[in-house]
């Protein structure tokens, strides 16, 4: 493997130009710079990063602590990070907690370990506390999350106001006897999204059944219990918000087994717009969650606090209804 000596031999420079020309920090003759870099591609010459890395005190790596891997939102918010710290010549690396406390503490000691610039998180088992003291210690943004004493390094959905607007197109198209499937009531999103329902349906003068409130998981399988609960409990309901779209699909599935029809009999609007709410019969109406515009906002976010520059920018992002085939006056 060659080395910088060989290079700035080849070049006809010190070893000194030869780091000045890859650090791209301090001005170089084009000339000499133009030298420089034949003489790497000739050689084939590939820096050491961690070298630089202790020179510059920057490894120019980003990481991303997230909760899990699977799913369309979390590929979304992967892609939409690494494309824009991409663009600002950073590399991303990922560590995932697979929603453990243990393991998204170890994701990010790894990550720290990694020399990383900064963190990007998207944790639901992490305190507000420790992320607050963390970032004492690195430059970070929390995404898809809202931490009091930390609202300034936050990308976050207003998941409430999503919750509503479902809620309320339900209400308009004549339901009254609306259920509600929610997800794991201690995460902050499930929590919020219950209280547009809760919202919606009070500001409406709507009775709300507890009973027809069912706490699910945001698996596909816990929409399909949810609504045999319901069944098994007597409770009447004409239509359903669900607190995401694999427990809306869920339900609709199973609900279809019984041959119950969509939306003739019931109504039923979920929560993201996954990819996949196109393609589901009848298409299944949602509320669009803008990932990638709450990715692109995180990432600004800590390339400024990397560099010092003010935090500006959008930090809460509203969501929009995408209506499809899944709502209809009740019977």
């Amino acid at each position: 493997m060659p080395t910088i000596k060989e290079v700035a031999s080849l070049a006809r420079v010190s070893p000194a130009t030869v780091s000045r020309v890859m650090n791209g920090e301090v001005p170089v003759a084009e000339q000499t710079r133009q030298r420089v870099e034949d003489a790497m591609r000739h050689l084939g010459y590939r820096p050491n990063s961690f070298a630089r890395s202790l020179a510059s005190n920057r490894s120019d790596c980003i990481g991303l602590v997230i909760s899990h891997l699977a799913g369309p939102f979390m590929g979304t918010l992967m892609t939409t990070l690494e494309e824009q710290l991409r663009l600002n010549h950073k590399s991303l690396l990922v560590a995932s907690g697979h929603d453990e406390l243990t393991r998204e503490k170890e994701s990010i000691d790894f990550l720290m370990s990694r020399r990383c610039d900064g963190l990007l998180i998207q944790s639901d088992r992490l305190s507000d506390d420790a992320l607050i003291k963390l970032a004492q210690e690195i430059p970070l943004v929390v995404i898809n999350r809202r931490i009091a004493g930390l609202e300034e390094q936050c990308s976050h959905v207003d998941n409430c106001q999503g919750s509503y607007l479902a809620t309320r197109h339900l209400i308009n198209n004549g339901h009254r006897h609306i259920a509600y499937i929610t997800g794991p009531l201690w995460k902050q999103d499930a929590a919020q999204r219950l209280e547009g329902y809760r919202l919606a349906m009070e500001e409406a003068g709507l009775v709300i059944d507890e009973a027809a409130i069912i706490e699910g998981n945001w698996l596909e399988s816990s929409g399909r219990n949810a609504v045999l609960t319901l069944r098994e409990s007597g409770v009447r309901f004409t239509a359903l918000a669900v607190g995401n779209d694999d427990m809306a699909i869920g339900a609709m599935l199973q609900m279809q087994e019984w041959g119950w029809r969509i939306p003739k009999d019931v109504s039923l609007v979920g929560f993201d717009d996954e990819v996949y709410a196109h393609f589901v019969t009848p298409g299944l109406t949602s509320v669009h969650v803008p990932v990638d515009a709450m990715a692109q906002s995180a990432s600004a976010q800590l390339l400024a606090l990397l560099d010092g520059k003010p935090l500006e920018g959008q930090r809460c992002f509203m969501t929009h209804l995408v209506e499809r085939k899944t709502v209809a006056p009740p019977p």
